[in-house]
């Protein structure tokens, strides 16, 4: 990877958007426990939301559907597919035959045409959702934003920071999150059934789109119904190829996605992040990697990251395993006696009173096994964990009518800043650890890693003229 080029070109772009990285003295320190906010355009709770959906197609599709399903206003789409476009309009019609409905293939017009919109959700590839979000939110829109909310850590604090000025509600993309299991396994968590915990093991199977390869020689002519221009965005300059980048297969490449660990790691790990009250992340490390290259994130990768200690508890080694890797089946033989095998996704959390392995992406569905037991049971029939209260509230449907409805008032996002932007700290600083070599060192407070100029140069994203924050 040409670094010096490629510091160049982010630290020219950036500097001519007058965008810098935030210190500490613009940093809150309660980021952690931020009471209901409710939004400046506050709907009452038998009102409908008017919606703008930025990426109509793929995941979009599962997020705005939801909201549309539920009698929300859909009166504004925008997609650089055109196909995808069709396919919405088409969709909305069918159920309210004479919806009038706006489309776009640049979000930016999207948000200088339309001053109605309560709300948007922003279902794009990763480098696209902190530019089209942050927009939305400076003209009060709140916004749901598919994971992994933003794909460097600069435009993370950028995002918090702007949420917290606009006074507008947000939620990322982790539907998990409005899972009961996922909740309640938290509480059990949170009322320390697994005594002092220092070592986490979070794995998945992914990915299942291209990593470990690199740019792929010549160009294509770009279809009729794409516009290019706006798929890249903020990104550097790049020749069309035909089932390279667009719809899929994108999400490998540094410029536009956040590999494996990125996408996945808002799932699997939410479970253990929230669980421990993880906060801070000071050093990470990739301790194996296989397909290292320029361009994409490896085939394959074990990462340790560390978190500090806090509100008495002490330090935690978390272990990051993709592209298939799992941990060893020596560190759970009571998993290996329950299960037969470990599972193909999921996080083992253990503690000096026992272990809890979760089986899914979700944190869903879990087991755990108290000291001296040889055996785990599941978390909702484990005699000892039957009596632990209740303490987290339920999610009334989904993750994202309560993204609605708390723009409404009525719920709280559980996905908030106060929850995404922390835990997507971690996650980046490990997949800055995936393309720097070494242990390096990160402070949250300074926002820089310690030390290690290399690895600083990859906070902050380019920024293409004519796409600027």
């Amino acid at each position: 990877m040409n670094f010096n080029r490629r510091n160049f070109l982010k630290g020219s772009a950036l500097t001519a958007a007058g965008i810098t990285l935030s210190g500490c003295g613009t940093l809150d320190s309660d980021r952690f426990s931020y009471p209901a906010r409710t939004t400046l355009k506050a709907k009452k709770p038998g009102d409908k939301l008017n919606i703008g959906v930025i990426g109509v197609g793929g995941k979009g599709w599962s997020d705005w559907n939801p909201m549309f399903a539920n009698g929300e206003n859909i009166v504004a789409l925008c997609d650089v597919d055109r196909t995808q476009l069709d396919k919405g309009v088409a969709a909305i019609k069918e159920k309210v035959p004479g919806a009038e409905v706006k489309c776009y293939t640049d979000y930016r017009k999207m948000l200088d045409e339309c001053k109605n919109l309560d709300a948007v959700t922003v279902s794009t590839p990763d480098h696209t959702h902190a530019l089209a979000a942050t927009r939305a939110m400076r003209q009060g829109c709140s916004v749901y934003v598919q994971k992994p909310l933003v794909r460097t850590i600069w435009e993370a604090r950028y995002f918090e920071k702007v949420a917290k000025e606009s006074g507008v509600i947000t939620q990322m993309g982790n539907q998990g999150c409005a899972g009961d299991g996922l909740r309640r396994n938290v509480e059990l968590l949170h009322a320390g059934i697994l005594g002092k915990v220092t070592e986490v093991h979070v794995w998945t199977n992914r990915p299942i789109w291209p990593q470990g390869v690199g740019r792929p020689e010549g160009s294509d002519p770009v279809p009729d119904t794409l516009d290019w221009d706006c798929w890249l965005g903020t990104a550097p300059l790049r020749p069309f190829k035909s089932g390279v980048y667009h719809t899929f297969k994108w999400r490998g490449f540094f410029d536009f996605g956040t590999g494996a660990f990125g996408d996945m790691a808002c799932h699997t790990m939410n479970l253990p992040f929230r669980g421990l009250r993880l906060e801070d992340v000071v050093a990470a490390e990739t301790l194996m990697i296989d397909g290292k290259n320029n361009e994409t994130y490896p085939n394959k990768s074990i990462v340790k990251v560390t978190y500090a200690a806090r509100q008495g508890m002490p330090a935690v080694k978390l272990y990051w395993y993709d592209g298939k890797e799992k941990p060893s089946a020596d560190k759970m033989p009571q998993v290996i006696a329950t299960l037969g095998a470990v599972p193909n996704t999921g996080c083992l959390i253990i503690g000096s009173k026992g272990i809890m392995c979760s089986t899914n992406d979700y944190g869903q569905e879990a087991y755990v096994a108290l000291k001296g037991e040889e055996k785990m049971k599941s978390t909702s029939r484990h005699e000892a964990l039957v009596d632990i209260p209740q303490t987290i509230a339920r999610c009334k449907s989904n993750h994202y009518l309560e993204f609605v409805n708390a723009v409404k008032g009525t719920e709280t996002a559980y996905a908030d800043i106060d929850h995404s932007v922390p835990m997507l700290e971690g996650m980046l600083v490990g997949c800055i650890a995936q393309q720097i070599p070494g242990k390096l060192r990160w402070s949250s407070c300074q926002q820089r890693f310690v030390g290690n100029e290399l690895a600083n140069t990859l906070l902050m994203p380019y920024v293409r003229k004519g796409f600027e924050f």
